[in-house]
């Protein structure tokens, strides 16, 4: 279905999707038309809004076979980065929402994950893995520094010594390295950061919110200069738009401290997909044609392929090509494909007052 025509009443600042298409299950759209009246004083900046939920269980079991953990936690829904590309945009659609606009200006904290994350720890039941936090939505987005959901999480996971995995692009990470440092020290912490571009300018109308590149290193070269292994993300790898910049991000990313790297073809799913053929239009439309005719080329003729196996690499020969590139660069430059396994084995609830101390 087409997106609908921008509102000709909004006034958009630094935003990815310029347009708010119903969400795939909701049975109406609905479209704004200008009445021929030109008022001026009608038009309203979009301004993020903030609401809150309080659930009742926080660790999400995950099952898909691509990705390396089975639990994950998102201490918020929908992202003010806006990334247009974001492979979490459907998610809004659950809510009623729309994967557009809706997606990176009503956002949802979660206020209360650290207090219930203590109460699933403490369940007899509980089995410790890695937990993976940021494989949704981004949990150092710039509500983060208001309502420091992730702060206390990390307080609560380094209480019980239960490792972590955290993916972000969000330079509020730098504000908890106290505490990533200290985990990392004792084998419980590591931090992938998503590169998806060196290109400012380009970076600026794909991710709006988002911290520029050259920040994204900044970032690296601290986390890694507190001793947590960080893992660079080319994701997503856009065929056409960025891909040529494989080795350069890969090559950076290993000088500002990274050890191991990783990457993603751009995934494309559900309402996804019209909303970055729309900013393809607009943004880049010399070349819109082009980028998702390789895309479709490693995607069996289609926008996406949400099949195991193929969603994160794609498949052809283009696919092979990238994945060889990909494996050149980092054994050049001495990158790791997985970083160490993270230590389980010391997890255990944290010392209360009046605990007897072992004798041993």
């Amino acid at each position: 279905m087409p997106l609908p025509p921008p509102d000709p009443f909004l006034r958009l600042r630094a935003r990815g999707a310029d347009t708010n298409a119903a969400g795939r299950f909701e049975p109406y759209a609905r479209a704004a038309e200008n009445d021929g009246w030109d008022i001026p004083e009608d038009e309203r900046l979009v301004r993020t809004e903030v609401s809150e939920e309080h659930p009742r269980s926080v660790i999400n079991r995950v099952t898909s076979p691509d990705v390396g953990f089975d639990r994950s936690i998102n201490p918020y829904r929908g992202c003010e980065h806006g990334c247009i590309y974001c492979y979490a945009r459907p998610s809004h659609g659950f809510l009623g929402l729309s994967a557009g606009l809706d997606f990176e200006t009503k956002i949802v904290a979660r206020p209360t994950v650290p207090e219930t994350l203590v109460r699933e720890l403490a369940r007899k039941s509980y089995a410790v893995a890695p937990i993976a936090l940021g494989t949704n939505t981004d949990p150092y987005q710039p509500i983060e520094q208001r309502y420091r959901i992730m702060r206390r999480i990390l307080e609560v996971l380094s209480d019980w010594n239960h490792p972590l995995t955290i993916v972000t692009r969000g330079a509020l990470i730098e504000r908890d390295i106290d505490i990533l440092g200290d985990m990392a020290g004792r084998n419980l912490a590591q931090v992938g950061i998503s590169v998806t571009t060196l290109d400012a300018g380009l970076a600026r109308r794909l991710e709006p919110r988002a911290p520029t590149p050259e920040r994204r290193l900044a970032m690296i070269r601290a986390l890694a200069g507190a001793g947590v292994p960080v893992r660079v993300m080319v994701a997503p790898l856009i065929p056409a738009l960025t891909e040529s910049e494989l080795e350069r991000i890969l090559a950076a990313a290993k000088d500002a401290g990274a050890s191991a790297a990783s990457w993603i073809l751009l995934r494309l799913p559900h309402e996804v997909a019209e909303l970055f053929r729309d900013w393809l239009k607009r943004n880049e439309p010399g070349r819109a044609k082009h980028v998702m005719n390789k895309l479709r080329e490693m995607r069996g003729g289609k926008d996406y392929d949400s099949n195991w196996g193929r969603r994160m690499r794609g498949e052809g020969q283009h696919a092979e090509l990238i994945a060889h590139r990909f494996a050149v660069a980092v054994k050049r430059l001495g990158l790791a494909r997985d970083l160490p396994p993270l230590d389980c084995s010391a997890f255990g609830p944290p010392p209360r007052a009046g605990d007897q101390l072992s004798l041993f």
